[in-house]
């Protein structure tokens, strides 16, 4: 049975449509599902990239599978990019598993930094969200979430507590500004970050009622990026570049780069749509087997249009994955 995702916006619909240049750093909150694909590890390399360029706030990286090692390899990729304090969350109940199948993850944590030895020394992603957002002013956070939405409904339903005498619900509505997701496939599909828990991205899509923005399947599957920064000689003792060495090789889809589905909406949350992309106003409508399909009479949700060539699109994502840190620049 068909489940209509219907959002009733409490915010003015222009701000739906953010200034395309950000006068200021964007705070974010990355959520991901660092591990079942190394686009990931591209998306959080931008991030750095803008972060270091004044453009975004990292507040904080949450995992959104509990697979051991990825509060690990979120620390070795922080710690990389000179920001070892950025909080890492990971949950605590229940969770997807998935780990990547080109073992990269176990490469980084072998070779790279990093303080946080397991998933145990990493706060529960919920506590870690309440004690974030009730932190921060008022409509001001972005949400990024290049996986599952497990975190986002699991902050949705959790009660007032010792960080806060607000819901779960009343804090995100009050502290986020929009939300961002590499989700769903349009206009119609099935896409891997809401198939493998449709239950969770249901009911995030249904109460969450902040402007959303989806950068589908279709956008990332056609921008291949990485393979600048593999033959790249100046880049050296990279974790970025290391997991794009190992994971290219293996995949003959992959000869002429990955595809940049999570870059994508890591790259519209923090530079907004100009010039790459528009916007098609609807409804996301989600069944229960995680297919979905857009609504063009609906209003609650947006999805991006590319109106750039992909290449141009390309060269840029690639020139902020080849981004270093001060101490590791030539």
């Amino acid at each position: 049975m068909k489940l209509r995702i219907i959002v009733f916006i409490t915010v003015c619909i222009a701000s739906m449509f953010w200034v395309h240049a950000q006068s200021k750093a964007v705070p974010v909150i990355f959520d991901t599902d660092m591990g079942p694909d190394y686009d990931d590890v591209g998306a959080i390399a931008m991030l750095h990239a803008f972060a270091d360029n004044g453009e975004a706030e990292i507040l904080a990286t949450m995992a959104s599978t509990k697979y051991e090692g990825v509060a690990s390899v979120l620390d070795v990729l922080n710690t990389y990019f000179q920001k070892p304090d950025i909080p890492i969350g990971v949950p605590k109940g229940n969770a997807l598993l998935l780990k990547d199948f080109q073992h990269w993850t176990d490469t980084l944590i072998a070779k790279y930094p990093h303080s946080l030895k397991s998933n145990k020394e990493a706060p529960d992603v919920v506590r870690l969200y309440r004690k974030i957002l009730s932190r921060q002013p008022d409509t001001s956070v972005t949400l990024i979430t290049v996986g599952f939405l497990t975190n986002i409904a699991a902050v949705l339903r959790s009660l007032p507590d010792d960080i806060s005498p607000m819901t779960g619900e009343e804090l995100l509505h009050r502290k986020v500004k929009r939300m961002v997701s590499m989700a769903g496939k349009f206009p119609k599909g099935l896409e891997f970050n809401i198939e493998e828990d449709s239950n969770s991205a249901i009911f995030a899509f249904n109460r969450l009622k902040v402007p959303i923005v989806f950068s589908g399947f279709e956008i990332g599957d056609k921008i291949l990026t990485g393979l600048p920064l593999v033959n790249d000689k100046k880049v050296q003792h990279s974790p970025i570049k290391d997991v794009y060495s190992i994971s290219i090789p293996k995949a003959e889809s992959d000869r002429n780069g990955r595809m940049s589905w999570d870059q994508t909406a890591v790259l519209v949350a923090v530079k907004g749509y100009s010039p790459f992309f528009k916007v098609k106003s609807g409804t996301i409508v989600v069944n229960k087997d995680g297919s979905n399909v857009w609504d063009d009479g609906g209003s609650g949700h947006h999805h991006l249009i590319t109106i750039r060539p992909h290449e141009e699109v390309r060269t840029y994502i690639d020139s902020l994955m080849r981004h270093q840190p001060r101490i590791f620049k030539n």
